[in-house]
């Protein structure tokens, strides 16, 4: 059996690709996925261009597994991603021994352009955007475990002037209702109990209802479907834009319980000025309003997001602002980064006078804020009742489960090993004991009979 090797940067939307990219190679012979590039037969890169030098840590990345082409003429290389969608052509030219580069919107190809590039002989690279040809062409998703992704849509048509994601897959194409409905069905028939939509504004979804059908639905809709999936017990969304939280979206967390209370909504910056620069179409005060009806409606509702520190033109007045603005909403988490240019973006050619010695000491506090914050909120949590959905053995003891509250919080419990069959993939109720820095503990209630 031949055995692939990927290596995953970036979003969560890039791990949902790279499990379809082993299920396209999958459904044409039998593959092995192993975790050293020595050992296979096809080794793929999925990149991503969001963080700092992104394309020179492909090349690097490239450059080692250099030698075991050299070695082994016949195992094919693969670039894929958004760095792939970006640079294309250029990554053959600086990288000749690459078999095939391939964009977001074109994994799906993978088989046929590994089987041109042995036929050829020649390089193969297609970063077109072909709309939702991608999902049409996926085999059955094949899942271990009671959690899994779904990707809904496709692209960005929001174009923040930071942001590369709408040249590297595109504007946004929804996959229509129906299937979605079909995955999220087939995956609950494999044992999965929590589904995470996927999009990179997942709440834009504008999906038909049927294929070809013409008539549309909006993003609460498709959670009102999702949730009458029989065996779905718990829907997670990522990733929300403000602008998309529509009155309908917010009556949603209201009424549906399988929702869970925890949304990933990110603002980026406190400040007016920052935001218009960014070009995210809200002000501080609408998003501050959004929160409020959002709490008002889920009063449990765990709120995390992302911060851009050092945007172009940032001030330590304009920082301020966010570290006010966290205080306020009390942000339980957060993915935060010093601002790097992306070439091809507006804001790569804005003046950027802030030291990066000050951006970095700007982090630091940004990031120690939220860790006290949400290990406030840990703390609160102890010695209440979670409903968890217990997802396997502990990482750190095999005599432990573990599962996931509502917040999304790792929780650890012991249980007799002989209860682990019966317990995984099942929601059950724990006392939590503990709050340590990157999970709790707890202790499973027991139904009395």
């Amino acid at each position: 059996m031949k055995k692939l090797y990927i290596r995953t940067f970036g979003c969560q939307m890039n791990e949902y690709d790279s499990d379809k990219m082993a299920d396209v190679l999958g459904a044409q012979e039998p593959l092995a996925r192993t975790d050293s590039p020595e050992d296979a037969d096809i080794i793929l890169f999925n990149t991503c261009s969001v963080r700092e030098k992104a394309q020179e840590r492909v090349f690097h990345d490239l450059g080692r597994v250099r030698r075991i082409k050299m070695a082994r003429p016949g195992l094919i290389i693969g670039v894929g991603g958004c760095v792939a969608s970006q640079e294309g052509e250029a990554i053959v030219r600086r990288a000749p021994y690459v078999d095939v580069v391939f964009g977001p919107q074109t994994l799906h190809r993978l088989p046929q352009l590994i089987a041109r590039r042995q036929e050829s002989g020649q390089p193969q690279v297609d970063v077109s955007f072909p709309e939702v040809e991608k999902f049409d062409a996926m085999p059955q998703p094949r899942v271990e475990g009671v959690s899994a992704f779904v990707s809904i849509m496709e692209g960005c048509s929001k174009y923040c002037t930071f942001c590369v994601v709408p040249y590297t897959r595109g504007e946004e194409i929804s996959r229509p209702l129906d299937d979605v409905l079909a995955e999220v069905t087939a995956l609950a028939a494999q044992g999965v109990r929590e589904v995470i939509l996927l999009g990179q504004n997942v709440n834009a979804w504008r999906g038909e209802l049927e294929k070809g059908g013409g008539e549309m639905g909006d993003f609460a809709l498709l959670l009102e479907c999702v949730h009458e999936v029989a065996g779905i017990g718990r829907i997670r969304y990522t990733s929300s834009h403000p602008r998309e939280m529509t009155p309908r979206l917010i009556e949603a967390h209201a009424r549906l319980p399988k929702l869970a209370p925890q949304l990933h909504l990110p603002v980026q910056s406190g400040s007016d000025r920052v935001l218009a620069a960014m070009k995210r179409g809200y002000t501080v005060l609408e998003f501050k309003s959004i929160v409020r009806r959002l709490c008002a409606a889920r009063p449990d509702l765990s709120l995390s997001s992302d911060f851009i520190v050092g945007f172009p033109g940032e001030t330590s007045e304009d920082f301020e602002k966010t570290m006010k603005l966290i205080d306020e909403i009390g942000f339980d988490g957060a993915f935060s980064f010093v601002y790097s240019a992306r070439p091809g973006t507006p804001a790569a050619d804005f003046d950027d006078p802030a030291p990066r010695e000050t951006k970095l000491g700007w982090l630091a506090r940004l990031q120690k804020r939220i860790d006290e914050q949400a290990q406030v909120v840990s703390q609160a949590m102890v010695n209440g009742v979670e409903r968890i959905l217990v997802d396997g053995v502990a990482k750190k003891n095999e005599a432990d489960l573990c599962g996931r509250t509502g917040n999304n919080r790792v929780v650890n419990f012991p249980a007799p090993e002989h209860t682990h069959a019966r317990l995984i993939g099942q929601f059950v109720d724990v006392r939590i004991t503990a709050a340590l820095p990157h999970s709790l503990r707890g202790e499973i209630l027991l139904k009395k009979a």
